[in-house]
């Protein structure tokens, strides 16, 4: 789900994450979900979640698009927290 909100030139942003994991392990969950964020066109934004488990992998997706590093994503990860950076904001991104 997306906003933008035109009349103050601000992005409100909300990405899905989908951790993965095997049947054969514990199931991994979310300790804090990913909320929206604001940020002005043309400037970054940084969404991030916490796992329950460090260094689980993370798909980052906007809708049903998978998103890959680029120059306008990059993807972090520190332990149990994965973080979306994008940058050069744009309506589109919302």
């Amino acid at each position: 789900k997306t906003k933008s909100d035109t009349k103050r030139g601000k992005l409100i942003a909300n990405l899905n994450t989908f951790p993965s994991t095997s049947f054969s392990e514990k199931p991994l969950l979310f300790k804090q979900e990913l909320r929206n964020e604001e940020a002005k066109e043309g400037k970054q934004v940084k969404l991030t979640c916490e796992l329950s488990k460090p260094g689980a992998p993370v798909k980052w997706m906007k809708g049903d698009t998978v998103l890959h590093a680029s120059e306008k994503y990059e993807f972090k990860q520190h332990g149990t927290v994965a973080e979306l950076v994008i940058r050069d904001v744009k309506p589109m991104d919302a």
